[in-house]
């Protein structure tokens, strides 16, 4: 578990978190972002064709109601408008402007994201909006056409020397040479992603702020007074471990997580990057870990994989559309992530590997407890949810009735614990009632 300092910490940021009015960000983003798949390659026919996508396959049913333009749709050349200092999509990707893109999704039930950044330039190369922070959130704004919630992704490219922090935090590379209580809220980074807030605020629509900032700064200290959502790393790349680049495998990823878990709740969410799920050469299990623990995490679930293929891979499709993790995910009434309850593997609580984290997770939601048993290891283990160990649960009495995620059975009452096989790499969910099939423990919250 959390140690104490780190957990009054996770309370103390969650008291003054940034929910909006009407409700938006209150729970995990879900829908569909174009960098994964389409990095700079994309056009209007690429968004209005997934908009279809995602009601065709059943996912906006789901709740996937988010469709995310990201880097690279503006004018890389001309930048902004000569009068009117707006930035101007890309004629040839956009030849109707962001607006039609807009209308056509809107007319779909579905809800448009834009991406920008909060430096000079984005990722990419095109403008950025720093020192344009209100007129940028204005024509967002103005792009929305009705009613219709809108996304924005801010980057954290291109920072100018003038705004670098004047102590560094980077979650990879944990070189911290802040002095002891430095308050990081003060720091250039949250200074930078708060004007755009606040230029947010005084827009007449709701826009998701979803903080790009690769957990730098410490971001979860601050990120939820500012957004509804930060990113807690760098880049996620479909791999189970490792690094390429500046990019991730999943298990570096699910070990901060096993660290900072406990910064989540409504309006408040980590971000562990967008889903992987159906990319590069995960097996089965992987992705079946991978999207287990994200809606574990509570994080935002954004597809990535190209949905029109999606259909001929069923298998991915399943795991995409386990409506028992989503609905975890989606809880309306308990809002905090799972946590760990033991890291198995011979390792003690709330020690870091990249490799192995954390193994034995716990978590609740109106249905019952749900238990997460992931194997880090390259062949199948037995692993064993011992009921005793499990913090809202207790061994004996008339036992507790195991159900499984995954096939949606039920799998018996058991009274001390349960065990299984669980494959390489792969996760277990499991959700926990009392034998008469009622929450064992309604009270009880990982906060």
């Amino acid at each position: 578990m959390a140690s104490l300092a780190g957990r009054l910490l996770g309370l103390a940021s969650l008291a003054s978190a940034f929910v909006s009015r009407d409700g938006t960000g209150r729970l995990p983003a879900m829908g569909w972002n174009s960098w994964n798949e389409y990095e700079c390659n994309i056009s209007e026919g690429v968004f209005i064709t997934v908009a279809r996508q995602l009601v065709d396959l059943g996912l906006k049913d789901l709740g996937y109601e988010y469709v995310n333009i990201d880097d690279c749709w503006s004018d890389k050349e001309l930048r902004r408008d000569a009068t009117t200092g707006e930035l101007i999509p890309d004629a040839e990707k956009f030849p109707r402007g962001i607006v039609k893109v807009a209308e056509e999704v809107h007319s779909l039930g579905l809800k448009l994201g834009i991406y920008s950044d909060a430096g000079t330039d984005t990722c990419g190369g095109y403008a950025g909006s720093l020192g344009y922070e209100e007129l940028d959130a204005a024509t967002f704004s103005k792009w929305g056409i009705d009613s219709e919630g809108q996304d924005l992704k801010y980057d954290n490219c291109n920072v100018p020397p003038e705004w670098a922090d004047e102590y560094e935090y980077i979650p990879e590379e944990p070189a911290n040479n802040a002095p002891p209580g430095y308050d990081w809220g003060t720091s250039n980074t949250a200074k930078r992603y708060r004007v755009m807030h606040d230029a947010l605020q005084r827009q007449n629509r709701t826009i998701q702020y979803s903080l790009c900032v690769w957990g730098h700064a410490h971001v979860e200290r601050w990120g939820n007074s500012t957004g509804h959502s930060w990113r807690m790393w760098g880049d996620i790349f479909p791999a189970w471990k490792g690094k390429e680049k500046w990019s991730w495998g999943l298990m570096p990823i699910v070990n901060q997580a096993s660290l900072l878990w406990n910064y989540t709740d409504f309006g408040s969410h980590n971000d562990w990057d967008m889903l992987e799920v159906g990319n590069g050469d995960l097996t089965i299990e992987e992705n079946r870990s991978h999207f287990a623990l994200w809606c574990a995490l509570k994080s935002a679930l954004i597809v990535g994989t190209p949905l029109d293929t999606l259909a001929l891979r069923k298998p991915i499709l399943d795991i995409l559309s386990n409506k028992e993790l989503i609905d975890f995910n989606q809880d309306p009434v308990y809002g905090a992530s799972a946590m760990p309850y033991k890291w198995g593997n011979d390792r003690p609580a709330n020690t870091s590997d990249r490799d192995h984290p954390a193994a034995f997770w716990v978590g609740t939601s109106v249905k019952g407890i749900h238990v997460f048993l992931l194997n880090t290891r390259d062949t199948a283990v037995n692993m064993r949810a011992v009921f005793a160990e499990i913090p809202p649960l207790k061994s004996g009495g008339k036992g507790y009735l195991v159900h499984d995620m995954w096939t949606g059975e039920d799998l018996g009452i058991f009274r001390k614990y349960f065990e299984l096989e669980v494959k390489a790499h792969d996760t277990a969910a499991l959700t926990i009632t009392k034998a008469d099939g009622k929450h064992p423990n309604p009270r009880w919250s990982p906060k």
